[in-house]
């Protein structure tokens, strides 16, 4: 199992609300983050921050995660328990009232991935079946799509595009979008901000089902796409290649 992580604060603001990587339990199994955050003065970096370090926590006491049902319960109670987290320390820190963070998660293991995600931060997966986008994000206007109240193509200019349903610690109480999906030789998940989605398109990404090479220039060259055509946004995204060469496993911050 092959990952790399990379993030960039893009050619626009001047600090970078994500955050994540990629991380390795003591049984190997791997998680990959990816936190896009928001909200009051610099508080987005906060509450991305914290995130991906509770979870990188959490996962450092993990045993092995051998059937769905120990993933999805694993991640539903580690969201559960970081979303408090992120309330209280938001409504003992004034600077940091109304902070939160979208949250994509993927647990990697030898047989499937479990998917974890609340917000427009998305996971795409690449099989023998093709490129698919595997969330659905919790968006305004990805409401008004499913509803037919607009176009696909209406909602990529919509001036509410940034509006969000909901987001991790804005609530006492939230439910993550968790699923199961088998995950083979060869197959590869991509997790990734809407810093990235926003400007590179999904047929582009869709290189990720053919790619051969050093993951971090696939990163790095979807980085400076985004960042080519404006770069308003922090960019990040995470890849995991299920990869059983020995020797060369591992996870690169890239």
């Amino acid at each position: 199992m092959n990952g790399c992580f990379l993030t960039n604060v893009g050619k626009v603001r001047n600090h970078n609300e994500d955050a994540g990587g990629i991380y390795k339990n003591d049984t190997g199994q791997m998680l990959a983050v990816v936190a896009d955050g928001m909200g009051g003065h610099r508080a987005g970096d906060v509450a991305s921050q914290m995130a991906a370090a509770n979870l990188h926590k959490k996962w450092q006491d993990v045993s092995l995660l051998s059937t769905p049902e120990q993933s999805e319960s694993w991640l539903e109670h580690a969201v559960q328990d970081i979303n408090s987290e992120l309330f209280h320390y938001a409504s003992e820190h004034e600077e940091c009232q109304g902070m939160g963070t979208t949250i994509v998660i993927a647990i990697c293991t030898k047989y499937f991935t479990t998917i974890a995600h609340i917000g427009d931060s998305r996971c795409y997966l690449a099989n023998a079946y093709g490129f698919k986008q595997i969330t659905e994000d919790h968006s305004l206007v990805n409401e008004l799509v499913r509803s037919g109240q607009i176009t696909e193509e209406q909602a990529e200019h919509h001036p509410r595009k940034n509006v969000l349903l909901k987001a991790l610690g804005t609530e006492n109480q939230i439910d993550a979008d968790i699923k199961t999906y088998s995950f083979e030789q060869d197959d590869r998940l991509l997790l990734c901000s809407d810093g990235l989605t926003n400007k590179v398109k999904d047929e582009e990404l869709a290189e990720l089902l053919t790619f051969e090479g050093e993951w971090s220039d696939f990163c790095q060259k979807l980085i400076d796409k985004a960042n080519d055509r404006g770069g308003e946004d922090n960019i990040t995204l995470a890849v995991v290649h299920y990869t059983s060469t020995e020797g060369k496993e591992g996870a690169d911050e890239c």
